[in-house]
């Protein structure tokens, strides 16, 4: 008899504390009460921006792109090394980690189509209507456009 393959977890994460949160709680809730056999196969994300859509001017004979390149790259290996530090934390120790460039809404819909996502979890930074509206809203485009089931957990208020 064939073993079939577990379903797929997607946690999308950034830098920020929201994301970070949504992982920890993730991994509390869903997979170190089941150490070692996890019931998901897990796939941490992250969305690095693209220079352009990080940098609304330009400078004359300054090679501003590059600069914003190495700084967005940077940034990118540093969430995905805290949240592979996290997953150790929690022994979770064959968790996938990718760092993707493009915006983050398309990124983390795109990974559900090629990992064929059972579940994908976002954090919430609890914008406000109008900041949803002017930022746009990662966890509110991905509960429209994502074909799984979406949770969005929110970080409880200190």
């Amino acid at each position: 008899m064939a073993a079939t393959a577990k379903p797929v977890m997607i946690v999308g994460v950034d830098d920020s504390e929201q994301s970070f949160f949504a992982l920890e709680w993730t991994l509390d809730h869903f997979f170190v009460s089941s150490a070692p056999h996890h019931p998901f196969e897990l796939i941490i994300v992250n969305s690095k921006p693209t220079p352009p859509s990080s940098i609304g001017f330009a400078v004359p004979g300054v090679e501003v792109l590059s600069h914003v390149d190495v700084d967005l790259k940077n940034i990118a290996a540093r969430v995905i090394e805290r949240a592979r530090e996290i997953c150790l934390s929690k022994s979770v120790n064959d968790a996938t980690l990718e760092i993707v460039e493009g915006d983050a809404r398309n990124i983390l819909c795109d990974a559900v189509e090629r990992y064929h996502a059972t579940i994908l979890v976002v954090g919430s930074h609890g914008y406000g209507a109008i900041k949803r509206a002017v930022l746009g809203s990662v966890s509110d485009y991905v509960t429209h456009h994502a074909h799984c089931t979406v949770m969005v957990v929110k970080k409880p208020k200190t």
